[in-house]
């Protein structure tokens, strides 16, 4: 008779049953861990009886083939395959493994495409483009079998000193909430069988930590943590089913996240109405007595942390394989253990791993970075451009006969990658770079012991499963303006590197320029995780200017006299006042990935008309931050004379800012007010008035003038980018729910009060042109939560 947990025709409730009847104490807690897939390769290959003896018990998760090794799509697929038989042939139960990867800019994976990273994809201010995306990095993830994507990263960003910023969607909880949604809706699909869970993260503050030190604590009160820090997970979680949530490193007004009840059960699944399973950060278990100092040992933080809610430990089980002890000894309620494998073995369930464990390996290679993949990431690497400034020389003239193309990224195809894209991230493994991490984890006291649970389980793959310097083709601005303009002599003089105080180079670039009709200047940061990075993971800074003397090299071109374009290369929210002064036009070009040059290139060219607006404020000296477009009321000023002494308070480039090549009108607002329990509808007729086809984001932001608590100047609340023809106009129509206006009131409920509300519709946060009509809400105070709040919608016609 077949068991009740093999039946698939037995619902998901019936077979977690059955099943967690029949499993051991370890074995449970064997589902609430991972194992480093290299810790199953021995003499440079898949070790089946190696991988027995590890696996003897089960896993929950394996972590990261592709972002642990150099394995083509193929041999990660026969991998996967080859870990699953273990598991499914030599276990007792057979309970499959999860595969979890990396998915960022594209997926982390030898081969795979190379899109934008996060905030370039943001940028874009794109849903439906996000979700092609995503649906490619699905269709990657699928073909070699992994079924949990460690992304997006939902964060709101608001410290440009935080290296990391360059993985969000940027500082508005609107348009990282829908960017989110749109990605976790096509990775996921409405059918787990048929997707890949998405992990959202980090929950929760991670971004706004002190002095934007990674891990460093958060202090927020609990109105702002949730009304900006939670306000996209729980869009996340209502509008797209999130399936997974990923702890915060750092404590929140003392308490460590991992450890935090309140945060990862009360917050989470109470107030959220989160299901999914809660994994932890790496090492972040370990963290509760190495860093944060909370529980006196391993056992300590292992009790602490799923007794908070954190089901998973990663990217091994350091700490909980404690736990049965912990049990045994009566230190912990066994019930719990069964709550969180429960969801582990509900979601396998939902995956259809137990009846689809494989992959077809052979087929893999013929999804990996298609000609039609390409396309995409070129078309997303392009409206992700930001044209910050423009005095006319842009677009370039097709007749112009010499281009001076100069700077550290105008031909390196490094620099075009984010901290999460291959082979970027693996520099850590390659480079040899491996042991930097082991030296400081050991020297925070992290175990060293060869029994699994310590650093030397970090992944240091070699031989045929090492890592390198696999790049897919990438094609660098260079490349793409000589492709571009093939009429055209386009120079190249490097200046200077990307960072260092060497200026030798820069009298040949200045000649270089001296001698041009245009000089095209490509400066920006070095994305990664190894100590030579300027930004990404762990690379935090004091100051937001180009790094090195890349600034010198921009003034000392700029002098020339001839025409200059700045284009900036950097995931990294950079002060860039001096080079806004000097430079003709400026633009921005977040981590575009492998088409980036192209992309570049057709912004430059006026293929492509650029549309990319800031997801985040960039501020004119760091001493601002933090500086974005919705800080609550007096936060915009000094009182009692408005700026600082030394420099007035206003950003450089305020969110939502980006130029076109086109103009664009916008007419008066219409509005059907309604009240704090029906809709307001508002509507607004936008006219292409120059001569080219362009498209145009259209921002709806609101304030509520009167209220009884400190609300925002103005926020976020609705969006639409829309291509309009020349001559041509089109209406965009918003319908805002009122629940979309609520806000925690004085007593903590998530209330809409009636009153007076101010729209503001334009083309920034605060376009000097923007459209205002104030209406009244009538009604009385309505009452709310976060699972029923109605995301604002946008009509086109």
């Amino acid at each position: 008779m077949t068991e009740t947990y093999k039946d698939p025709t037995a619902s998901i409730n019936e077979r977690v049953a059955d099943l967690l009847e029949r499993m051991t104490l370890q074995e449970k807690v064997a589902q609430l861990g991972a194992v480093w897939v290299t810790s199953l390769v021995v003499d440079e290959r898949f070790d089946p009886d190696q991988a027995a003896e590890v696996l003897s018990d089960g896993i929950g998760q394996v972590t990261r083939i592709g972002a642990s090794t150099g394995l083509l799509a193929n041999e990660s697929a026969q991998l996967a395959n080859s870990i699953q038989k273990v598991l499914v042939e030599n276990t007792r139960l057979g309970i499959p493994g999860v595969i979890h990867e990396e998915g960022v800019g594209g997926f982390l994976h030898r081969g795979a495409t190379t899109f934008p990273q996060g905030l370039g994809l943001a940028a874009t201010w794109n849903t439906s483009l996000i979700a092609e995306v995503a649906r490619v990095i699905r269709t990657q993830m699928l073909a070699v079998g992994a079924r949990h994507n460690l992304s997006p990263v939902l964060d709101v960003a608001r410290d440009p000193r935080w290296g990391r910023v360059e993985e969000t969607y940027g500082e508005s909880p609107e348009l990282c909430g829908q960017m989110g949604v749109a990605y976790v809706k096509a990775i996921q699909t409405d059918n787990l069988a048929d997707g890949v869970v998405c992990t959202g993260k980090h929950f929760l503050g991670y971004a706004y930590s002190l002095g934007g030190r990674n891990h460093a604590p958060v202090h927020l009160g609990g109105r702002e943590l949730r009304e900006v820090y939670a306000a996209p997970f729980a869009a996340a979680i209502r509008e797209a089913g999130l399936a997974s949530m990923m702890n915060s490193y750092s404590s929140i007004d003392g308490v460590p996240v991992a450890a935090s009840r309140e945060i990862l059960t009360d917050l989470l699944r109470g107030e959220l109405g989160f299901d999914g399973t809660v994994v932890a950060d790496y090492f972040a278990v370990m963290q509760l007595f190495l860093n944060h100092k909370t529980s006196a040992d391993a056992q300590g933080a292992a009790v602490a942390a799923l007794g908070a809610g954190l089901d998973i430990e990663l990217p091994a089980l350091d700490c909980y394989q404690h736990i049965g002890a912990a049990v045994s000894e009566g230190l912990f309620d066994g019930a719990l253990v069964d709550e969180s494998c429960a969801r582990v073995l509900a979601q396998k369930f939902s995956l259809g791993l137990f009846e689809n464990p494989y992959v077809d390996a052979d087929a893999a290679l013929t999804v990996f970075d298609t000609a039609e993949q390409r396309r995409l990431a070129r078309r997303a690497a392009a409206e992700g451009v930001v044209l910050l400034k423009n005095d006319g020389v842009l677009p370039l003239d097709p007749s112009v006969a010499r281009v001076a193309m100069i700077g550290p990224h105008c031909d390196d195809q490094r620099l075009l990658q984010g901290d999460y894209h291959y082979p970027a991230h693996l520099e850590i493994i390659y480079q040899g770079r491996i042991a930097e991490v082991a030296e400081q984890l050991a020297g925070i006291g992290a175990p060293t012991q060869g029994d699994g649970t310590g650093t030397d389980q970090l992944p240091e793959a070699s031989g045929a499963f090492a890592p390198g310097p696999h790049y897919t083709p990438h094609v660098t601005p260079l490349a793409g303006l000589r492709s571009a303009l093939s009429e055209t002599e386009v120079a190249y003089s490097l200046g200077c590197a990307d960072s260092g105080d060497d200026t030798s180079g820069i009298a040949a670039a200045v000649q270089a320029a001296a001698a041009a009709d245009v000089a095209v200047v490509c400066v920006g940061a070095r994305s990664g995780l190894v100590m030579d990075s300027t930004v990404g993971e762990a690379r935090d800074v004091t100051d937001l200017d180009l790094p090195g003397v890349q600034s010198q090299l921009v003034a000392e071109v700029a002098a020339t006299g001839t025409p200059t374009v700045v284009v900036v290369i950097s995931g990294r929210v950079h002060t860039l006042e001096a080079e806004a002064e000097s430079a003709n036009a400026v633009l921005w070009s977040i981590l575009p990935g492998e088409e980036g040059g192209n992309a570049i290139a057709d912004v430059l060219t006026g293929a492509v008309n650029p549309a990319g607006r800031l997801p985040v404020t960039m501020p004119k000296h760091v001493g601002q931050v933090p500086l974005h477009h919705d800080m609550r009321n007096r936060g915009d000023r000094s009182e009692f004379y408005g700026d600082y002494v030394d420099r007035d308070v206003a950003a450089l480039y305020w969110f939502g800012h980006g130029l076109s090549y086109t103009s664009f009108s916008y007419g008066e607002p219409e509005v059907q007010a309604g009240s704090t329990t029906s809709p307001t509808i508002v509507s607004v007729a936008v006219t292409n008035t120059g001569d080219r086809d362009g498209d145009e984001v259209v921002q709806l932001y609101v304030t509520d003038d009167v209220a009884s608590v400190a609300r925002p100047l103005r926020e976020l609340i609705g969006f639409a980018r829309i291509g309009i023809a020349a001559g041509d106009t089109r209406t965009v129509t918003f319908t805002v729910d009122p629940s979309r206006l609520a806000f925690h009131g004085v007593n903590m409920d998530l209330i809409t009060e009636p009153g007076t509300f101010t729209f503001h519709i334009g083309r920034s946060s605060f376009d000097p042109e923007m459209r205002e009509t104030t209406v009244t809400l009538s009604g009385d105070v309505a009452e709310y939560d976060w699972r029923s709040i109605v995301t604002t919608t946008a009509e086109v016609t």
